[in-house]
């Protein structure tokens, strides 16, 4: 069970047993319950404001920006020509990290993801999926129905990238997603990042292609440092999207790549 007590707030989870992260809370932001989900925003003493889910952290001011980067351009860099891709307590609360929300390129959908994707077929050259973990209304994000449903709503040559979680801690169940998704795409990776926030500092994100010549591993758009910079970005960079996709051997030997 997932408390906030004395001060601090304790993250335990069934996905990661004997382990558990804490955060020093310095301030009970927010607490309500949307339609799905528990929510809590609290103020804590080193991270920022933080973003907790049905009891998990989901993001932190302090180290949100490498996932959120790594998830989005790892397969937009991939693409040869990304044209189409696949909210109030965060806006209130997480102002630098919701800007994205008054973007003119956004069109935003609120709804099930399943049946928006159902009514567009062959409509994305992206698709990415920033899922929480497998339990409870995210677990079909991990199945293969809804890898099938993204491969139809998917243009020809059209990549996906999905939450991949970590490589220390759900490694058989990567390898059964790896495994899944090599029978509907031809090609099939597994990059990762690290962030302290996460469980054992490391997520990770499946990455899938329906062009057979993708090589996730080489950016087709690559970035100077001075584009990186006019893009105000943190993690991001054409040697890390790289790097990302270099696994430890033990990793590489599960996942069979």
């Amino acid at each position: 069970m997932n408390t906030i007590k004395d001060g601090w707030f304790s993250e335990f989870s069934p996905l990661w047993p004997g382990q558990c992260m804490s955060l020093e809370v310095d301030e009970i932001l927010y607490e309500g319950r949307s339609k799905f989900q528990d929510v809590i925003v609290f103020r804590s003493k080193s991270y920022g404001n933080v973003l907790i889910l049905d009891g998990v952290i989901q993001c932190t001011e302090r180290d949100e920006y490498s996932y959120q980067e790594m998830i989005t351009f790892l397969p937009l860099n991939s693409h040869p020509n990304p044209k189409n891709k696949v909210i109030e307590v965060s806006k209130k609360y997480l102002p630098a990290m919701s800007v994205g929300f008054s973007s003119p390129k956004l069109t935003q959908h609120i709804g099930d993801g399943f049946d928006f994707m159902a009514n567009h077929t062959e409509e994305f050259d992206v698709i990415i999926t920033d899922s929480s973990d497998p339990i409870g209304p995210a677990e079909s994000l991990f199945e293969k129905p809804y890898y099938e449903l993204m491969k139809t709503a998917l243009k020809p040559n059209g990549i996906i990238c999905s939450q991949g979680e970590c490589m220390w801690l759900h490694l058989p169940l990567i390898k059964k997603t790896m495994e899944m998704c090599k029978s509907i795409y031809p090609v099939v990776s597994y990059g990762y990042c690290t962030i302290p926030t996460y469980p054992s500092g490391q997520i990770g994100f499946v990455l899938c292609s329906l062009n057979p010549d993708t090589n996730f591993a080489e950016p087709l758009i690559k970035w100077t440092d001075e584009e990186v910079t006019k893009l105000n970005l943190k993690y991001y960079n054409t040697d890390i999207h790289r790097a990302a996709i270099v696994l430890p051997q033990h990793v590489r030997k599960t996942l069979n790549l």
